[in-house]
């Protein structure tokens, strides 16, 4: 074997080993950016199920919302329909009182 030829192999034995290091580099970074991605995901899972928990949360309390609203107007409807009762009530009475009946 010549000189030449042995320095040829040596740097082909040279660029194999950068070549195989290189490799393993990048095997290990795919497998960390895998593991991350992994981690990522569970966590997304994670975020939407709060994101539905509170979607229905929020639907349960606008519900509740709109429930006491309209227990509350309908209270205060029946406020308004007794006084409106009461004035019929007397403006009857004044009529009757007059000698005016219907």
């Amino acid at each position: 074997m010549t000189a030449e030829e042995e320095k040829t192999i040596r740097l082909l034995e040279t660029r194999t080993r950068q070549l195989i290091l290189k490799f393993q580099q990048l095997k290990d970074e795919n497998e960390q950016l895998l593991n991350e991605l992994v981690s990522k995901d569970n966590e997304l899972q994670v975020f939407k199920q709060k994101c539905k928990d509170l979607e229905a949360e929020y639907k349960n309390l606008k519900m509740a919302k709109m429930l006491e609203v309209g227990d509350g107007d309908l209270a205060m409807a029946k406020q308004r329909i007794s006084h409106l009762v009461r004035e019929v009530d007397k403006c009857i009475a004044l009529l009757k009182s007059m000698g005016i009946e219907q």
